[in-house]
């Protein structure tokens, strides 16, 4: 091949892994890592490899859709069985990290009754020694805190496990990712490098700025015996230029799902960013093309895969100035600091915020609300609402949050009044909590209670609560997982007899009798505030 430049293609799809895995934020902290390895991963493999078949008849059925079933049509058992090996092999201190926790689990259960703690430090797992603060509340139940940013120093935390899978793509369908590892073949490239090398920032900022071949040959080298299909991601054709927008007031843009670009007066703002490739489709929408050169502010949600997603954070990183999460330090082992994971893999400029803090932005400011319910009752506090003063214009975005105190959002309005916009997540029959969660339990918990506790949004009495508090002249449900090209993350098809599906149209029934604006977002749209 000549020298001359090539840019990435638009259509090359990049997968995140860790150990053949498909990263999300549960996989970067080791704590979290070690139960996902040892209580989903291992298990879900070794049920492939006694009992195939079963996978893939459960793939086809649309009621298990989302379930622990690996998605290779009852195939390739031999590299799922030395996948399995591997994965004891390299990530043997995750499962004495994994079976550490679950013993100190125990023993503060039987032994830590009120009494002071201090004898029991002896006792932790000698592995985690160090690394745990022990403690009660104030009703006397135990906990451990871990200290994370020592345990990402520590031998438990598998960089060398990190790499990028990447393939060309050209339709929506993609397996599952928490049931299904991502096997080699003959039409990926995998670049084995850790998510903080610099190379990945190369890349990515290839798809806007040519490199020479040489290069490119340069970055893979080692990665991939085939020159061929490593050309076959590369092309000389250049994207189409962005265009900016430039005019007097505010440009909303959904990506999907929980996906919003804010443009005004040459700030950026980007929200839970999950795009698209660019690919021939039925549905329009926008995609990683139609993506600014600079964002000035990526704003996080919560700590949910399809919220805080790695394969287009990645690709976003180059251009990033500043990333705002919720803020987050405690410890606890179901709620990682998504700070702290963020910088492990080599996020830089970070800022927490927490209930009711606001910072300022150019013509206008970024105000975080509480956000309560979507996490099976567990305390997490790695979760806000985030009110965009832009210009003239309120938007308030709450995602997933689930008004299951209406008195919440009555004292948060008498402090920031009322909004414009509202944008709704409405998925208020979400999984139970084991679907996600279950990995990081060490002992198992009624049925009935783990049914009775989900991953659930507002439904329509409390999502039309919210349009009234608030006095909002538009309201957007949205954050409904509807969008094909994103069913790899969450699993998701309604029917028309959906709850999320009839709920959310109670609810914009019910604001255009009132005369507000109302929809449900699919695909893409654009508003230009003036």
């Amino acid at each position: 091949m000549d020298n001359h430049s090539y840019y990435l293609k638009p259509n090359v799809q990049v997968e995140p892994l860790f150990a053949h895995w498909y990263v999300w934020s549960h996989l970067i902290p080791p704590a979290t890592a070690a139960r996902n390895v040892t209580e989903r991963h291992i298990k879900i493999m070794d049920s492939y490899i006694n009992a195939s078949m079963i996978h893939a008849n459960a793939v086809k059925n649309p009621q298990l859709r989302g379930g622990p079933f690996i998605d290779y049509e009852g195939e390739r058992i031999d590299e799922i069985i030395e996948l399995r090996r591997y994965t004891k092999d390299k990530l043997r201190l995750l499962f004495d990290l994994s079976n550490a926790i679950s013993d100190l689990d125990h023993l503060l259960r039987a032994k830590a009754t009120g009494p002071s703690l201090e004898p029991l430090y002896a006792c932790v797992p000698d592995l985690l020694r160090g690394y745990v603060e022990l403690g009660y509340d104030l009703n006397n139940h135990p906990s451990f805190r871990l200290i994370e940013p020592l345990l990402y120093r520590s031998p438990y935390y598998h960089e060398a496990e990190q790499s990028l899978m990447l393939s060309l793509i050209n339709r929506d369908y993609r397996p599952f990712i928490l049931s299904t590892p991502r096997l080699e073949d003959e039409h990926s490239v995998h670049l084995r490098v850790p998510y903080c090398d610099a190379i990945v920032d190369q890349l990515f900022a290839m798809k806007t700025e040519p490199r020479p071949w040489s290069h490119i040959s340069d970055m893979f080298n080692g990665h991939t015996s085939s020159t061929e299909l490593l050309q076959s991601l590369f092309t000389e054709k250049a994207p189409e230029p962005y265009e900016t927008y430039n005019g007097s007031g505010v440009r909303w843009r959904y990506f999907g799902h929980a996906c919003i670009l804010i443009e005004s007066k040459g700030v950026n703002l980007l929200l839970d960013p999950a795009l698209s490739y660019t690919y021939e489709s039925d549905i329009s929408r926008y995609t990683y093309e139609d993506m600014p050169e600079q964002i000035d502010y990526v704003l996080i949600t919560h700590n949910h895969q399809d919220h805080l997603l790695f394969e287009t954070l990645l690709q976003l990183r180059h251009k990033i100035k500043q990333i705002i999460v919720p803020r987050n330090g405690g410890g606890a082992l179901h709620d990682p600091s998504v700070k702290g994971l963020l910088e492990a893999v080599g996020f830089r400029n970070i800022s927490e915020l927490s209930d009711m803090q606001a910072i300022d932005i150019e013509d206008g400011c970024i105000t975080a609300l509480p956000f309560l319910g979507e996490h099976g009752d567990l305390t997490v506090h790695t979760k806000l609402s985030y009110l965009v003063d832009i210009g003239k214009h309120r938007l308030l975005f709450v995602a997933d949050s689930c008004n299951m105190e209406p008195r919440l959002y009555e004292h948060a309005h008498r402090d920031v009044g009322d909004v414009d916009v509202l944008f709704l997540g409405m998925e208020c029959d979400g999984a139970p909590l084991h679907w996600l969660y279950g990995p990081l339990l060490t002992q198992n918990l009624p049925r009935a209670m783990v049914e009775s506790r989900r991953l659930s949004g507002s439904n329509f009495e409390q999502g039309i609560d919210l349009v009234n508090r608030f006095r909002c002249k538009y309201v957007y449900v949205y954050a409904m997982g509807q969008e094909p090209w994103l069913n790899h993350l969450m699993s998701i098809k309604y029917t028309s007899e959906s709850r999320p599906i009839v709920e959310s149209n109670k609810l914009i029934k019910e604001c255009r009798a009132s005369g507000i604006q109302a929809e449900r977002l699919f695909g893409e749209k654009e508003i230009l505030l003036s």
